[in-house]
């Protein structure tokens, strides 16, 4: 029994933007994992949503590959732990805020962590262009609150494009956020454990192109990954502690990516969190701490573990006054 396989069920696809994002990442992961230690079961969600939930109850662990709404944004990890199963990565309240860019944006203020400037936009309501440019200058960056991998992403340089943005950004969410521009160099970094999270190197992102679009992430567009960056000591340090504070103060576990921003005066900003980054061959999740040691193999271990010892502390809680 010792030698037993553990059933791995890697789930991915899914109805969102990032579905085809989704199975390019489960292709890596599934490679990744030791077929003489585990027996992988692969569950792919379709575009409309549907699926064979049945096979949820005959894994051990579930290794959720999701990107986007109905996977990474806690509606997946509420069934999966409404199935009693453990699973990768966050659970229901760090997946939902680390998706909903403006509860997160507004959780990370109120931690004195430092975020860029934001407003938020609701379908049907409106606001004047002019006051968009008083409140955040120009150029601004509009976004799905609820989406990922760029999708929907404009860079606003006039009135015109504005108009433009946000009817785009609308496509995929009833609210939208609006974002100033902060000049600086992009750089990620990867967070990995549950109560006590530990950070990779950091890495750069250099896009060849006015932002980092989800051309220039998946479609060979022009973007460069520089791993590790090239940062003095102090930064490194720096983009470490706010990376762990991010993940803590987001009640994120398992897994997590950190994006920030920083100046040429040295000055951090925090952009977000991925709690599901990507996993293709070109991802910075993995390149991030396959530089800092641990290479996929062993860090889809890890994450196993992770997501199995969250489990079993989760199954000592009483669930019953009696």
């Amino acid at each position: 029994m010792a030698n037993k396989k553990l059933k791995i069920g890697v789930l991915f696809g899914g109805k969102s933007a990032e579905h085809e994002v989704s199975v390019n990442s489960a292709r890596n992961v599934i490679n990744a994992l030791n077929s003489k230690k585990y027996q992988v079961i692969s569950i792919k969600i379709g575009k409309d949503g549907k699926f064979d939930f049945s096979i949820i109850k005959k894994v051990d662990v579930v290794f959720p590959v999701l990107h986007g709404p109905f996977g990474e944004d806690g509606s997946m990890q509420g069934f999966l732990k409404l199935t009693n199963v453990p699973y990768v990565g966050a659970g229901v309240l760090g997946s939902a805020v680390g998706m909903d860019k403006d509860v997160m944006k507004r959780l990370l203020r109120d931690a004195d962590i430092p975020i860029g400037k934001f407003i938020i936009l609701h379908n049907g309501e409106k606001k004047l262009f002019s006051e968009i440019e008083k409140t955040l200058g120009l150029p601004v960056f509009v976004k799905p609150a609820n989406l990922g991998s760029s999708v929907g992403i404009s860079k606003v340089k006039n009135k015109k494009e504005w108009h433009r943005a946000i009817k785009s950004a609308f496509f995929y969410d009833s609210k939208i956020i609006v974002e100033e521009n902060i000049p600086g160099r992009e750089i990620e970094c990867s967070v990995l454990g549950n109560e006590k999270p530990m950070a990779s190197v950091p890495g750069e992102i250099i896009a060849n192109q006015e932002f980092y679009s989800y051309d220039a992430k998946y479609a060979g567009a022009g973007s460069e990954a520089v791993v590790p960056a090239k940062l003095n000591e102090n930064t490194i340090k720096r983009v470490q502690e706010l990376a762990v504070k991010v993940f803590k103060t987001l009640n994120c576990e398992g897994m997590g990516r950190v994006d920030f921003f920083v100046k040429d005066s040295g000055e951090i900003i925090v952009n977000e969190i991925n709690t599901i980054p990507g996993f293709t061959s070109i991802s910075m999740y993995p390149k991030l701490w396959e530089a800092s040691g641990i290479p996929v193999s062993k860090l889809v271990d890890k994450l196993i573990e992770l997501a199995i010892e969250r489990f079993k502390k989760e199954q000592k809680l009483k669930t019953t006054i009696a």
